[in-house]
């Protein structure tokens, strides 16, 4: 079998990611109570490691599929530019053919996605995408599973994104193209997404609406998802939160949407920025079980990758 790499949702297709959607699903529920340490009871990765290389900070994504791992009978390890020999100038290339033959598999978070699709053409055990500029496909499968878990279906999904076309709105514009959802984007003119993940989840049958108004975005909605609007190493911050205002999800833009309608944040969040404390902290807020569910969704995409799903 071809080594599975999971770069961008599209690596993998529509079948395959509701197929890891409803893994994910069993393997949370049977295991509810359970200490988070504990083995799935068929710890189908047993003697598998995982190295993990961060060339950007991570909270959620790092402890997410180190339990993972460790859920599914495995183990994990953490390299980073200030500890390993990437920060003294390694290429990449070398990096993914050493790391082929001590690792079972590598997840990289880094800056240029370029970075990911080297490394990927020079391993020879599967690589994951943890967080490119480009996209972050493992956020947008936590995403959708918790989207499930909400009653909501996924075709016909109504989901409103206000503020940066950044990379995680480029995830959720692919996912759209697969599951046949529709995306209203509100953003402030020159900072919608690239038009690449626009024209594409529109070829395979999603409505995607562009704005620059986000009542007209959120009116409706079933889903309104934002994220922080500085991201990690971005300049120029003082006239991009300035452009960035009137984008914030607060009471009142929330009132606009369905009334079982939820709010979703890959977070860190800047409380205060991009959602209100009310938005944030309020019933409709689904934040902490779509954090939460980074690990049953990293376990599926961990066992996809090793052709076990």
């Amino acid at each position: 079998m071809a080594v599975r790499h999971f770069l961008d949702l599209s690596d993998a297709g529509t079948d395959a990611l509701a197929a890891m959607i409803d893994d994910a699903q069993q393997r949370k529920v049977a295991r509810r109570e359970w200490p988070r340490g504990k083995a799935d009871a068929d710890a189908p990765l047993a003697g598998h490691v995982l190295a993990m290389v961060f060339e950007k900070n991570s909270t959620r994504t790092r402890v997410s599929f180190d339990i993972a791992m460790r859920q599914l009978g495995g183990s994990a390890l953490v390299l980073d530019s200030a500890s390993s020999q990437l920060g003294r100038g390694e290429s990449i290339a070398d990096t993914a053919r050493v790391l082929s033959r001590m690792a079972d598999a590598i997840m990289l978070r880094t800056d240029d996605h370029a970075k990911a699709e080297e490394m990927a053409r020079h391993a020879s055990v599967p690589v994951i995408n943890g967080l490119t500029d480009r996209s972050h496909p493992c956020q947008i499968v936590a995403d959708l599973l918790t989207v499930i878990e909400q009653g909501k279906p996924l075709p016909g999904l109504e989901l409103a994104w206000l503020g940066d076309g950044n990379n995680v709105l480029h995830s959720i514009l692919e996912a759209a193209g697969l599951f046949k959802f529709n995306v209203r984007v509100a953003t402030p003119p020159g900072y919608e997404p690239d038009g690449e993940f626009v024209e594409a989840a529109r070829a395979n049958g999603a409505r995607i609406l562009l704005t620059n108004d986000a009542a007209a975005a959120a009116e409706g909605a079933d889903i309104l998802v934002t994220d922080t609007w500085i991201s990690m190493g971005q300049e120029h911050a003082e006239a991009k939160l300035a452009a960035m205002a009137p984008f914030q999800v607060n009471e009142t833009l929330m009132a606009r949407a369905k009334p079982d309608a939820r709010f979703l944040h890959c977070l860190p969040a800047h409380v205060g920025e991009e959602v209100s404390e009310g938005v944030f902290e309020g019933s409709q807020s689904v934040v902490f079980d779509e954090a939460e569910n980074r690990i049953h969704a990293q376990k599926s995409v961990l066992l996809w990758c090793f052709g076990k799903l």
